[in-house]
């Protein structure tokens, strides 16, 4: 039986790697390979080979053109050594067969800014969304509680009702570029997540439950097919009650609200992958 097989990539300032491999392989997953990009372009390692793409969190080039920006261009222009390849070709075509991509903080502003979400239109990376400054003008560290859109496609939130997750952030504002774009999210039931109050029971727009100020307090947006998903804030950061701001001071259960969203790819791709 063949084995599921995730990837993360890693490099130019990212700092999550490590964290998100362990969550896939607490997750399910068979095999996990942390990939620096220069590896990826020097076609020794291609995503061809995978089922599970991860974007992880950190400060992609210093953030220095706006969060992601600089790593999107870099990834739709790239060349991979040896055959000619265009890099972004790989990753049109790891959607087109069908499998998972997971961007998280700086993966999900790469996601949006390299037009992966909220979907290909026509086959084509366009970007109609964006994540910027927060409200506040200031980086956020903390805790949030996250709606999930129980009629979400999204393939990573099946049989959750809420999260509890860290943010870490100084861009995380999601906005759309026109109306449109935002009614096209919102009826194809896309935001999967919303910033919630502590109950998971009504979305809020009030700050600090929504740390950056998100239209419709968006937290995480899928594509329709449910297998593209971003998100601000971290799941790879709370697979553990240790992990929990209060572990000490209450009894919780050993595993965290985010793992079931790597589960959920594992067993997606079990079922549908191999």
């Amino acid at each position: 039986m063949a084995k599921t097989r995730a990837i993360v990539i890693t490099g130019n300032g990212t700092n999550c790697e490590t964290e998100a491999a362990h969550a896939c392989r607490l997750g399910g997953f068979d095999e996990v390979v942390i990939a620096h990009l220069a590896e990826i372009l020097s076609g020794e390692i291609r995503l061809d080979d995978f089922h599970f793409l991860n974007l992880t969190g950190g400060f992609l080039d210093g953030d220095d053109l706006g969060s992601a920006k600089a790593q999107a261009n870099r990834l739709k222009n790239a060349v991979v050594a040896g055959n000619g390849e265009k890099l972004v070709e790989q990753f049109t075509r790891f959607i087109r067969d069908g499998k998972l991509i997971l961007g998280v903080c700086n993966g999900f502003q790469l996601m949006v800014k390299m037009g992966m979400l909220p979907g290909m239109e026509g086959g084509e990376l366009n970007q109609t969304v964006t994540l910027t400054h927060n409200d506040s003008g200031r980086f956020q560290d903390r805790w949030t509680w996250l709606k999930v859109d129980p009629a979400s496609p999204s393939v990573y939130t099946k049989g959750v009702a809420g999260l509890y997750l860290p943010v870490r952030h100084g861009e995380g504002k999601f906005v759309t570029d026109s109306p449109e774009t935002l009614e096209r999210i919102l009826d194809g039931r896309l935001a999967v997540l919303t910033y919630s109050t502590p109950d998971y029971r009504e979305s809020s727009m009030e700050f600090p439950l929504n740390p950056n100020g998100s239209q419709n307090a968006i937290a995480g947006i899928c594509d329709p097919t449910g297998r593209l998903m971003g998100l601000m804030p971290h799941p790879e950061a709370f697979v553990h009650y240790t992990q929990h701001p209060r572990w000490t001071r209450e009894s919780l259960p050993e595993e965290g609200d985010g793992l079931i969203l790597f589960r959920n790819a594992a067993e997606y791709v079990r079922k549908n992958l191999r």
